[in-house]
């Protein structure tokens, strides 16, 4: 049985509260947070963009702490879920893994990319896992999209797009600010890095073009430069819609023999051959709304059970993701193709 310890108590940690109900093998034994109101289980006051709102919760058998190094002390936590903003991640993640715990960090990893190789080299002194919560891969759709890729069943990968798009982030102080998450080009478009890193790989270099606002890239629109026998892939991320706009996601992705299609709200993944239209179905998966964070959590559980690093969470992957938005980012303002090094 993993013990998981949560540091951080936001929307992001509401929701794995929220996943926490399906996992097999692991269970919440602490709660860190600042908050008191929290502490006492008022989560009434949480919002995001997706989900249900906070509750009322019941946090009698849960050990709650205020301060950090006191969950770090508890022999009886094995994980440790880092929920809190993602400027505190590098000190939160690096003082758990030194206190010999097994940590798993949302997204983004950090906010600068010699912060996420410090904590990358803190896991590797300690012996532990460093993870990070990128939940896209996750997703049914984006699933089948990475293994569709991976194993060349409909031919390579010739091209494709990907889409992100929200309004602006009003439903949290913390989110709006970019100082703590980078902004938009950050915070929401390192899913995007993330899984075309993942299924593609490191590009060459990046030529991006965007809307810049008080030095924050709001949005952007990226080309990635696999040279002459890679994939053209390009990519649109932002939030620039208006509060009526939902959020949306998705993909159109050409192989050698099937398009696949994905739009969020809109188009359920969709394969098209030679004479052929079909939706490709998606298995039901326990967690309703929140069932690609189960899916994310389990696979940080069983890392931790047997410690070795679950793919998709790895912590140099979601490294290399920041690098590559903030090249993206060098790209929207020096009007430059950038090299990724």
């Amino acid at each position: 049985m993993i013990r998981i310890g949560l540091v951080g108590v936001g929307f992001m940690g509401w929701i794995h509260f929220l996943a926490y109900k399906h996992l097999k093998d692991a269970r919440l034994a602490a709660v860190c947070s600042r908050d008191k109101t929290k502490l006492a289980g008022d989560w009434r006051a949480i919002r995001g963009n997706f989900g249900p709102p906070g509750e009322m919760v019941d946090l009698t058998r849960i050990k709650k702490y205020e301060r950090l190094d006191d969950l770090l002390a508890d022999p009886e936590i094995d994980l440790v879920d880092v929920c809190n903003p993602t400027h505190m991640h590098p000190d939160t993640a690096i003082a758990a893994l030194k206190a010999g715990k097994h940590v798993l960090v949302e997204k983004a990893i950090a906010l600068k990319p010699e912060e996420a190789d410090a904590m990358v080299a803190a896991a590797k002194a300690a012996g532990k896992l460093l993870m990070v919560a990128h939940v896209l891969p996750f997703f049914p759709e984006f699933r089948h999209a990475a293994n569709a890729i991976k194993e060349s069943r409909h031919g390579k990968l010739l091209a494709g797009h990907f889409k992100r798009v929200i309004s602006r982030p009003d439903w949290s102080a913390d989110i709006g600010d970019a100082a703590k998450t980078g902004g938009p080009a950050i915070d929401l478009h390192i899913h995007d890095t993330h899984f075309i890193g993942l299924v593609c790989g490191v590009p060459k270099g990046v030529f991006s073009t965007g809307v810049v606002e008080n030095g924050v890239v709001q949005h952007l629109t990226t080309s990635y430069d696999y040279g002459p026998g890679g994939p053209s892939i390009t990519c649109s991320s932002g939030a620039l819609a208006m509060s009526g706009r939902p959020f949306v996601h998705g993909f159109e992705l050409y192989l050698e023999k099937t398009t696949l299609v994905y739009e969020s709200g809109s188009c359920p993944l969709t394969r098209i051959r030679p004479g052929l239209i079909e939706t490709a179905p998606m298995p039901a998966e326990p967690g309703g709304d929140v069932a690609a964070f189960v899916a994310e959590i389990q696979a940080a559980v069983d890392g931790a059970a047997s410690g070795k690093m679950p793919e998709l969470l790895s912590g140099q992957l979601a490294r290399d993701a920041l690098v590559m938005c903030y090249k993206e980012c060098e790209s929207v303002i020096s009007r430059k193709v950038v090299a990724m090094g």
